[in-house]
């Protein structure tokens, strides 16, 4: 795959799909059998300080009525800070210590259809540490009464911010061995890559963040591009393409 599809934001989307009753300590639908009830987990990752969005599905099962509510636990290290379902039939509220957000059905003609998305979006603390699993995401699905009638959860990794490449400046023209530079989260092992995807370059970020290498190469004349990526704990980010001019 080509480095600037990294490029995009990432899609901070996970989906938490519920069928059935809660399997304690993570067991298996396959441990399970085919007649017990079965939880599918989701991922999603999400940079330090930053936002991102867990999307519960519909569930399998009988029909929930009027006052039926999807509760989401926020795992450690993070808050829910919205409830942005865009469409009708439910209310979404989200506690004021950030701990829980619930979404009550309120006039919805199929309550919880399958395949239909709730989204409860989740801020990461800014000194959260990349590569963490955060632990405690749990999803529930009630009845009017309170009866709990499905549950699951979402796995929460943070994630690194996007590198960022300060030198060269697009677009100058530079000399075959130009020093290239930029900030990073301290410690991350930093690759600049060129066009073809073949490494240029590598430096670590020190503990203020500054990167900078030189090719060990020269690059060849012409047009090109330019692109870092980090990595820390198992987890990646890229900066943005850079276009570069090498003068003859």
């Amino acid at each position: 795959m080509n480095r600037s599809s990294k490029t995009a934001a990432t899609a901070l989307t996970a989906a938490g799909l519920l069928v059935g009753a809660w399997l304690p300590g993570g067991a298996s639908a396959a441990a399970a059998g085919p007649a017990q009830p079965r939880v599918l987990w989701g991922d999603v990752t999400i940079p330090p300080g930053r936002d991102g969005i867990v999307e519960a599905k519909g569930v399998t099962g009988p029909a929930l009525r009027t006052g039926s509510t999807l509760t989401l636990t926020a795992p450690a290290g993070t808050r829910v800070t919205a409830v942005p379902l865009d469409g009708p039939g439910y209310r979404g509220a989200v506690a004021a210590d950030g701990r829980t957000a619930t979404y009550t059905e309120a006039s919805a003609e199929r309550p919880w259809p399958e395949g239909a998305a709730f989204p409860f979006v989740l801020a990461v603390r800014a000194d959260a540490e990349p590569g963490t699993r955060l632990s405690g995401c749990v999803l529930r699905l009630a009845d009017a009464q309170g009866v709990v009638k499905a549950a699951g959860g979402c796995q929460v990794t943070v994630g690194l911010t996007e590198p960022t490449l300060a030198r060269p400046e697009s677009g100058v023209p530079l000399e075959a061995r130009p020093a290239i530079a930029g900030r990073a989260h301290p410690g991350a092992q930093i690759t600049v890559s060129d066009q073809d995807d073949d490494e240029v370059c590598a430096d670590t970020a020190g503990s203020d963040g500054l990167w900078v290498c030189t090719p060990a190469q020269a690059l060849p004349e012409g047009p090109g591009r330019l692109q870092a990526t980090a990595t820390l704990n198992g987890v990646s980010a890229a900066s943005e393409q850079i276009q570069i001019t090498v003068a003859p």
